[in-house]
Formats: C-alpha cells, structure tokens, sequence
C-alpha cells in the first residue's frame, strides 16, 4: 500500500512558544547533543522534501547555511522549496524558489512518488499552510528555557485547530519532544471555528 505523503513540522521552540528572539537569533537553541540528536536522525531519514519561509532561508544563509548543511547529510537527493512572493536570486543548488498558493502546491507535492516532506518554518510560512488544511503533524522540540520575546512558532491569527497527542518523550537534559496530529475539521479556514457539540462551523467576526 503506498504511504501517504505527510507534511510535518519538526521544530524546536522556547518553553514559551517561541522560535527565535525579534532579531531572528536562535543562540539560545545552542546545546548539547545526545545520541541520535532528539530523534533528528531518524526523522531526517523519514523525508525527501523540505519547504521553507523566504525569511528562515536567507537567515540560514546568513548563518552559513550550505556548509551546515552539507555537514549534516543534506544531499542532492533532499528537494527544498522556497516560497517567496518576489522573485529573488539564484537559489541555492537544490533550491527552488515558489510564489504561488499553498492549497495546490501541497496537493500536487502530497501527489508525487516521495517520503515524507519536512516543513521547516518560520511561522508565517507554518501558518499558511496549517490555516490552508495542509499541516499533518507537529513535531515540537520544547527546549528548557524562557525568552521572554521574540517570533512564534505559528503567525498569530484567531483560529481553533484541534490537536491529538501521539506521543511525548522527556531527555535528561529536560528537553521534551511533543508529537502531535492535526485534527481534521471541516470548516477549513482560520474565519471559522467549531460551535457546539455538533461541531457546526459559524463565520468569526474580525
């Protein structure tokens, strides 16, 4: 039977939600690794595909992002997208750049022969696609540490997305991984929610 293509956020975050500080630094992220890195390694051999926000490539780029990423296996075999809303320069060998709506880039990439697809942030780019019903699961690296400031893990707006926790591991170093599942929901859209039991959806007003 052949395996859904799923797309899933994979990320680590502050215990207070965020994903880096205003300026975008991500120090704070700095620590030691155990064996198998939280279960990166393994996750890393689950995907072929990696989307990214225009904002979190080019700070990557900053960061020295394609040595990095050579050194942790990213190879030709591994596809990443870009979604920019302006065209930009010569992405990076493997990059390609996208500027078009999320429903149908995420039907036609879920359609193509692939393992799964590693969505890699930042929060606008998270949002979209989560608000669009084409986020499967989150798999969120809450990392001990308080920063007080700085950007979200998902771009603020009024929505109500139910979630279903499918697994949580605590490390010694008091990092914990949760693993979770979008519920799906009929209402489709970050304007609508859930009302009542019968789960009937009704327009929220701005």
């Amino acid at each position: 039977m052949k395996h859904p293509r799923k797309i899933i956020v994979h990320i680590a975050t502050s215990a207070d939600g965020f994903i880096a500080r205003p300026d975008g630094n991500i120090a704070w992220l700095d620590r030691p690794r155990p064996k198998g890195n939280y279960g990166y390694l393994a996750f890393f051999k689950s995907i072929d595909t990696i989307l990214w926000g225009y904002k979190t490539y080019a700070k990557g780029l900053e960061m020295g992002m394609e040595k990095g990423m050579k050194a942790a296996g990213f190879g030709p075999q591994i596809k990443n997208y870009v979604f920019s809303r302006h065209p930009r320069e010569a992405p990076l060998p493997t990059f390609e750049f996208v500027n078009e709506p999320v429903k149908p880039f995420a039907q036609r990439l879920r359609a193509q022969p692939g393992k799964d697809i590693w969505m890699m942030g930042g929060g606008e780019i998270i949002a979209s696609f989560l608000d669009a019903g084409e986020i499967d699961e989150f798999r969120i690296h809450v990392i001990p540490i308080l920063i007080g400031e700085g950007i979200p893990l998902i771009q603020p707006r009024h929505r109500s997305i139910r979630l279903k926790l499918l697994a949580a591991k605590a490390f010694p170093d008091g990092l914990v991984l949760l693993h979770y599942r979008t519920k799906p929901h009929s209402c489709g859209s970050a304007a609508f929610e859930f009302s009542g039991t019968k789960k009937r959806c009704r327009r929220v007003r701005s």
